[in-house]
C-alpha cells in the first residue's frame, strides 16, 4: 500500500467519525441543494443543454492541439505572451522568472484551483515572495496554513464560528464578531495588497480559442481586481479549459453557475483579451498565459478516461458523493477531491500512488446523474480500478482472493459447498481485509440456488 494510501485511510477513518465534521457539511451542503433547482429552471431543456455542452467539449479535446494554436496566434496579436509549460515546476518556474524580472515583492491571487495543484504559494513563499489569497474562502484557508476544502466553496467545512475564532487569534478581530463584520475586515486588507502587488494572478475557468482570450468566473469581483490592478497579469489554466468560441459562454457560464452554486449566473463574469491595449485607461501593461499540460496529454491520449477532462470544476459531483459528505476533502490528500478528484488523480499523478481513491466510491452513480457535463464517473472509476490492476498494480494475496472468488462464482457446486459457519469464518476472520472498515459479514444457512431446488423439489 502507496504512503498516500496509508494516509487516506487514517484521515478517513477519524473525519468519518467526526460528528461536527459532518453536521456543518450536511448544513452547507444542504443550502446548495436547495437552491440548485430554482436554477436549473432557467433550463427549458436541461438535459439538451448538458449534452450540446458535452458535445462542445469533445470537439475542443479531439482537435486541442488546433485550439490551442489559434489561441496562441489570436492572444498574442494583442501583444500577450503563451507560455508552454509541461509540469508544475515548469510553471512555477516561468512564474518566479516573471516575478524577479518586475521586483515583485507581493502578488495577489484570485481562486484558482490549477495553481493549488502546483502549490504555487509554498514555492512563492520559499522564494520570499508574499502571495495573498484575495477570495474570501481561500484567504481564511490560507490564514488557517490549509488546502481547500472544496473545489467551489474553499472553507465549506468551517462554521461561523470557527472563523470568528481564526480571524481573534490572527487577526485580532473580536471573537464574536459577526459574518458581516469579518468580510469588512478581510475586504479592507485585502484592497491595500491590491494596491501594493506588483503582479496579480488568476486562473481561467475556460480558454476561448476563436478570440485569444479567458473567461473567468466569480462571486467576489477579487478576480478583477488581481487582473487590472498590477502592472503584470500572469494566468495558469490548464489545457482541458479550452473551449472553440466565445459563444459557447452563452451555454457554459449558466451550466456552471448553477451546477456550482445555484445561481442563474454568477456576479461577476469577465473575459480578458490581453494586457491594456492603446487607448484603454485600465488593465494590466503586461499579460502572461500559462498552459500547463501536468499530466492531462496521459488522461488525453486515453480513450477510455479522455471524458474525465470536460469536467468545468462545477463541484457538483462533491456535494452529491455520499463518500465525500462523510470524509471531507482534506482525507483524499489531493488538490482535486470527490468523484472528479478520484478519476482524474491516478490518470495525472500515477496509478500505484493514486489507485486507492478509485476504491473509494459507493458506485451509486449519483455523481454521474448530476455532472453538468455528463460524464460517466462511476463508470471511470471503474475503468481505474480495471487499469490498476491490468498495469500489475495488485498484491499477490488480492490477486489470488479474486481468483478463487472468480473461479467459485463460476461453479455452483463450489458456491454451495462449506456451511454458514465456515463461510461467516472465511471472511470475517480469514479475510481481516474485510471487517477492518466494515461491518461482519452473515451468510445464510442455503444459497438462493439450493433454495430455489428445495421449492421446485416440493
Amino acid at each position: 500500500m502507496s504512503q498516500s494510501a496509508d494516509k487516506f485511510i487514517a484521515k478517513s477513518t477519524i473525519k468519518s467519525q467526526d460528528l461536527e465534521h459532518r453536521r456543518t457539511i450536511n448544513f452547507n451542503i444542504g443550502k446548495y441543494n436547495s437552491k440548485v433547482p430554482e436554477g436549473k429552471q432557467q433550463f427549458t431543456q436541461l438535459l439538451t443543454a448538458r449534452e450540446r455542452a458535452k458535445n462542445v467539449k469533445w470537439r475542443a479535446l479531439e482537435t486541442l492541439d488546433q485550439q490551442l494554436e489559434e489561441f496562441e496566434l489570436q492572444f498574442t496579436r494583442r501583444g500577450g505572451k503563451v507560455i508552454w509549460a509541461e509540469n508544475a515546476q515548469q510553471a512555477c518556474d516561468e512564474i518566479l522568472k516573471i516575478c524577479e524580472a518586475k521586483n515583485c515583492k507581493t502578488l495577489v491571487k484570485s481562486k484558482s484551483m490549477v495553481t493549488e495543484e502546483i502549490h504555487l504559494n509554498h514555492f512563492l513563499t520559499e522564494h520570499k515572495i508574499e502571495s495573498v489569497e484575495t477570495d474570501l474562502g481561500e484567504y481564511i484557508q490560507q490564514l488557517d496554513e490549509e488546502p481547500p476544502y472544496h473545489i467551489v466553496t474553499p472553507a465549506m467545512h468551517k462554521s461561523k464560528e470557527d472563523v470568528a475564532k481564526l480571524f481573534a487569534n490572527k487577526l485580532g478581530t473580536d471573537p464574536k464578531a459577526t459574518p458581516e463584520q469579518l468580510t469588512l475586515v478581510a475586504r479592507n486588507i485585502l484592497r491595500e495588497k491590491y494596491v501594493q502587488a506588483e503582479v496579480g494572478v488568476t486562473g481561467a475557468n475556460f480558454i476561448l480559442a476563436d478570440v485569444g482570450g479567458i473567461a473567468v468566473t466569480e462571486n467576489e469581483g477579487n478576480a478583477r481586481l488581481s487582473c487590472a490592478f498590477p502592472k503584470t497579469h500572469i494566468v495558469v489554466v490548464g489545457i482541458e479549459k479550452m473551449l472553440p468560441s466565445i459563444s459557447d459562454l452563452g451555454l457554459f457560464w449558466p451550466l456552471l453557475s448553477t451546477f456550482g452554486t445555484g445561481q442563474l449566473v454568477t456576479v461577476y463574469n469577465s473575459i480578458v483579451l490581453g494586457p491594456k491595449q492603446p487607448g484603454e485607461e485600465d488593465g494590466p501593461e503586461e499579460m502572461i498565459v500559462i498552459l500547463l499540460d501536468n499530466g492531462r496529454t496521459n488522461v488525453l491520449k486515453n480513450p477510455a478516461t479522455r471524458e474525465s477532462l470536460y469536467c468545468i470544476r462545477c463541484g457538483a459531483c462533491l456535494n452529491a458523493c455520499p463518500v465525500y459528505k462523510n470524509i471531507g476533502g482534506h482525507s483524499y490528500g489531493t488538490t482535486y477531491s470527490g468523484p472528479i478528484g478520484k478519476v482524474l488523480t491516478p490518470q495525472m499523478s500515477g496509478m500505484e500512488e493514486y489507485k486507492h481513491l478509485s476504491y473509494a466510491s459507493s458506485l451509486c452513480g449519483n455523481c454521474t446523474e448530476v455532472c453538468p457535463m455528463r460524464i460517466n464517473l462511476h463508470e471511470l472509476l471503474l475503468e481505474n480500478r480495471h487499469e490498476a490492476v491490468e498495469q500489475g498494480f495488485s498484491s499477490f494475496g488480492e490477486r489470488m482472493a479474486w481468483k478463487v472468488w472468480k473461479t467459485a462464482c463460476l461453479n455452483r457446486k463450489m458456491m454451495n459447498m462449506g456451511n454458514r459457519k465456515m463461510k461467516n469464518w472465511m471472511i470475517n476472520s480469514f479475510v481481516k481485509d474485510w471487517t477492518r472498515y466494515r461491518g461482519p459479514m452473515d451468510f445464510p444457512e442455503k444459497t438462493f440456488n439450493q433454495l430455489w431446488r428445495d421449492r421446485k423439489g416440493k
